[in-house]
């Protein structure tokens, strides 16, 4: 096989092994980052909604946070009732999942990442290899620096051309389907039609701004850390896909850790537009984040970060050891 389609292939089934053993942990930080905090340790709630009563319902979308230290929320249902229920972690947030929804409920939306994902994750790699070997060595012979710019370069391009797709799926993987909301693809899609009739098409591109400060850095920062912890383990004589998976997950950790809180302003303001609760101005980037630190303080801007690191360390890990080493594998070796 040529080298083009072996890295197509490659990436296709990283992308696709990602996406079927990672999304528990994206439902869960999702939640987490969106449903409101509650002093109870469970409370039925009559009007089937997520947000605090003083909040018009919109798709069973929370839009606001209150704040109750060291304490999280999700939204589950139970025998056909919502339950806002305080959870004391990452565990015990699946835990309460598995309970009322079945092991199915931490797959929600895994047919929506997997035809948004892999698509876009393929395309992203193989971007970003393509920038890495062919255009950057013209302009950054760096080793240090070509996989940083290259990086960046890769995600803006791509995030800044699916940023819809990603709206879609952040809308589907909040909250549980209700009995009289399925809450599907479906029904996400016809929120969508109708905040773009009421909005303009500009809106699908709301909540770019912080989906590109949460990624660019993260891209840069990742591959930059890539490269060269795979450079200090060869430089020890290790290689192999075992290697392309440590330094993943190492680098992948630290850029998570550094661009969390641009993760979870931009799932809030995602969520914010959808639900309409405030007023545009108030959902930009800088407005939000200085409104979280104000009325929840800076922690929130951490929320889901157990979730969302846990879930990017092996994501990366299996991600590039199966682009490194299927790849290689199928290449046609002269």
């Amino acid at each position: 096989m040529d080298p083009f389609r072996a890295k197509l292939v490659a990436a296709a089934t990283g992308s696709t092994m990602t996406a079927l053993t990672m999304t528990p942990f994206d439902v869960v930080k999702t939640r987490l980052q969106t449903q409101p905090k509650e002093s109870l340790l469970s409370r039925t709630v009559s009007t089937r909604c997520c947000q605090p009563p003083n909040v018009p319902c919109v798709r069973n979308m929370s839009s606001l946070v209150y704040t109750f230290p060291a304490e999280k929320v999700v939204c589950v249902y139970d025998h056909g009732v919502l339950r806002r229920e305080r959870v004391s972690g990452f565990v015990d947030a699946i835990r309460h999942v598995v309970r009322a929804e079945g092991v199915r409920g931490l797959w929600k939306g895994v047919g929506t990442t997997l035809v948004i994902g892999v698509p876009s994750s393929t395309m992203y790699m193989l971007t970003y290899d393509h920038l890495l070997r062919n255009v950057m060595p013209q302009f950054i012979p760096s080793p240090t620096l070509a996989p940083l710019f290259a990086g960046i370069t890769a995600r803006t391009l791509l995030t800044s051309l699916l940023s819809p797709l990603e709206l879609v799926r952040t809308n589907l993987q909040s909250t549980p389907k209700s009995p009289d909301q399925p809450h599907t693809l479906s029904s996400v899609l016809g929120s969508v039609r109708t905040a773009v009739r009421q909005r303009g098409i500009g809106f699908l591109w709301r909540g770019l701004g912080p989906t590109l400060w949460r990624d660019v850095p993260f891209s840069g920062i990742y591959w930059a850390g890539y490269e060269a912890w795979k450079r200090h383990f060869e430089s020890r004589g290790k290689t192999g896909p075992n290697v392309a998976f440590a330094s993943g997950a190492i680098s992948g950790t630290t850029a998570s850790l550094l661009t969390s809180p641009f993760d979870v302003l931009k799932t809030r303001q995602q969520a914010l537009l959808m639900s309409g609760t405030l007023p545009s101005r108030e959902t930009g980037t800088i407005p939000l984040c200085l409104r979280i630190m104000r009325t929840e303080g800076a922690g929130a801007l951490f929320a889901g970060v157990l979730p969302r690191t846990a879930k990017i360390a092996p994501a990366c890990g299996i991600m590039i050891a199966c682009f490194e080493g299927v790849g290689k594998t199928l290449t046609t070796r002269d």
